[in-house]
């Protein structure tokens, strides 16, 4: 299927057309201005290139077992093959993949981008309700599904028109016999995969045999062909799938490639990818970036599991790392964590949500390696600004606009502000959406006819061309006139030494119209509100102190550890 046509008619350009961007003064050293984006007319075609370039070294490893850049190529080419073969899949149909980060995964997602499908990403810890909106939304017309959360899908597949289901046990890519006794033992020792029927469903193990005796023919494919509907609350609030092409794609890819590539050396990274890669920042900047490096991609299941994860480690000389900042932050409070070997370790990349200053000095201390913030969105596949590979220390920004991409600070009438003046970030490039699904309006909404994205983050630009957010628009609190942003409130509450994690709201008020609230989860248990205000009183200024403090053993957190605002103002609603 040809990706849908751009909602404004403009055209793509290979590379950007010359403009003053008084930010490449601030620029890396030998970092380009723009990406050729003809190096790769699709993700298949990158990925088949490393495949020829790498195919001996490790690829991705999971719970002990690694699959080699070969392996992949042949697992893939399987499953692409019983995707189209077996299940009379065409060309542009869309494949849903529900999985968290196992080997099957990068198998189930190559062989179907090698097929020519679109790839739905969905989130194994959907709701019903949830599940059931995207996979009528997408029209997937099959699904790839850990069996841990096949009983969700059972409850909705009668009222959808999904006649392909492949399930698949945790341990069915492990060699023998550890991928039986892994199966049995989260089967009917752990008791992880509640009782489901889908009558009409294949194993992915039986797919990949019945793939071997069958041809896999990859469709030519460019960069207006769509490679995912990745689903998102968007700029504009409500669920919907952002559409972007190989093109958009192979943009981004590019783009940090450009970035990152004179410090990483082909072939010999290893990324630790916690982050799942059904989330675009993984996705992107884990899977596709590394692949393209010929690096190894070190897959953790459960992130959440932090001793497990630690062990992990301490088994693995890693030398990249991707991240939240809770993610940072909970390693950094985890036993056996700052005993690791960090000798390799060169990159530290975060994003998802604003890094705090304190979680970024302790993880130098801790490592010796600098935590950079990046900035995107699933509507710019994802990045668009990073700070340089050798930013000595922490910023507090989300760095410099990444080649072949404009940054602008504007009002709310479009007009560019001054420098040091904050309005909302606005962006274009060739990493940016081709749209929303079948949502002209909305798409309308966020871009414009010259293709600029509205973001709906507030941020302000030095005159150096460093950015930074300030906050999300919908989430400035207005108390008695005044802005009032979240995110400063949290980096100030999360520098006192007895708070863990912070969350901060609005809530309505009679004097001011609006109230700071924050949600504490305590490092301290002797923590006070007394003591966490008078703190506040010393650091903000008076509309800005907390006027309502609670405290929590826990924040809601989103599946990559964003702290859910939403959902604490919800609970702030009903209690």
């Amino acid at each position: 299927m040809q990706a849908m046509s751009s909602p404004t008619g403009r055209a793509r350009d290979n590379r950007v057309r010359d403009m003053e961007k008084p930010w490449l003064k601030s620029y890396p050293a030998r970092m380009p201005e723009s990406i050729d984006l003809d190096e790769y007319p699709s993700l298949v075609e990158m990925f088949e290139t490393s495949v020829r370039g790498f195919r001996g070294a490790p690829a991705f490893a999971n719970m002990g077992h690694t699959l080699s850049y070969d392996e992949m190529e042949q697992l893939s080419r399987r499953f692409g093959a019983y995707l189209q073969q077996g299940l009379g899949l065409q060309q542009g149909e869309r494949i849903a993949i529900m999985l968290p980060n196992l080997l099957q995964y990068p198998v189930a997602l190559f062989g179907a981008l090698r097929a020519g499908l679109v790839v739905v990403n969905t989130n194994p810890l959907y709701t019903a309700r949830e599940l059931e909106h995207q996979l009528k939304d997408s029209g997937a017309r099959a699904i790839v599904v850990l069996e841990n959360f096949a009983h969700v899908l059972s409850k909705v597949l009668p009222r959808l028109d999904l006649p392909h289901v492949i399930v698949t046990g945790i341990g069915d890519l492990l060699p023998f016999p550890r991928s039986v006794l892994v199966n049995a033992a989260v089967r009917h020792l752990k008791r992880l995969v509640p009782a489901f029927r889908i009558p009409e469903s294949v194993t992915f193990q039986e797919a990949l045999e019945l793939g071997g005796s069958q041809t896999l023919d990859t469709p030519a494919l460019g960069h207006e062909d769509t490679a995912f509907l990745q689903y998102t609350g968007g700029t504009t609030g409500t669920a919907k799938g952002a559409v972007l092409s190989h093109g958009n794609m192979v943009a981004n890819l590019l783009q940090a490639s450009a970035w990152f590539g004179a410090h990483l050396e082909p072939g010999r990274e290893v990324i630790v990818t916690a982050l799942p890669l059904y989330h675009i920042f993984s996705l992107t900047a884990n899977c596709f970036l590394f692949t393209k490096l010929g690096g190894l991609n070190l897959l953790i299941t459960n992130p959440r599991d932090l001793k497990g994860f630690v062990r992990t480690l301490k088994r693995t000389r890693f030398t990249c790392i991707t991240g939240v900042n809770t993610l940072f932050n909970a390693l950094l409070h985890t036993p056996g964590f700052s005993e690791l070997d960090f000798s390799g370790l060169k990159m530290t990349l975060g994003g998802g949500m604003a890094v705090q200053r304190t979680v970024a000095e302790r993880w130098k201390r801790v490592t010796g390696c600098t935590l950079l913030e990046a900035y995107g969105l699933t509507e710019t596949s994802p990045a668009a600004c990073i700070n340089p590979f050798d930013l000595e220390a922490f910023n507090g920004s989300i760095g410099l606009p990444i080649p072949s991409t404009e940054c602008a600070i504007r009002d709310e009438a479009g007009r560019e502000v001054p420098r040091g003046e904050v309005g909302e970030l606005c962006i274009r490039g060739p990493q940016v959406m081709q749209g929303y699904w079948r949502r002209p309006e909305e798409t309308g909404q966020v871009l414009s006819a010259d293709g600029w994205l509205r973001t709906g983050d507030m941020a302000c630009m030095d005159e150096r061309g460093y950015v930074y957010i300030v906050d999300r628009k919908k989430d400035m609190i207005l108390v008695s006139g005044f802005n009032v942003y979240p995110n400063e409130v949290e980096a100030v509450v999360a520098q006192h030494p007895g708070v863990l994690e912070v969350g901060a709201i609005g809530v309505p008020d009679p004097g001011s119209g609006e109230a700071v609230k924050i949600v504490v989860v305590k490092k301290d248990p002797g923590l006070t509100e007394d003591q966490l205000r008078a703190y506040c009183r010393e650091e903000l200024t008076g509309y800005k102190v907390p006027r309502v403090i609670e405290f929590r053993d826990q924040l809601p957190k989103t599946n990559v550890g964003k702290i859910l605002r939403r959902e604490l103002r919800t609970r702030s609603e009903a209690g």
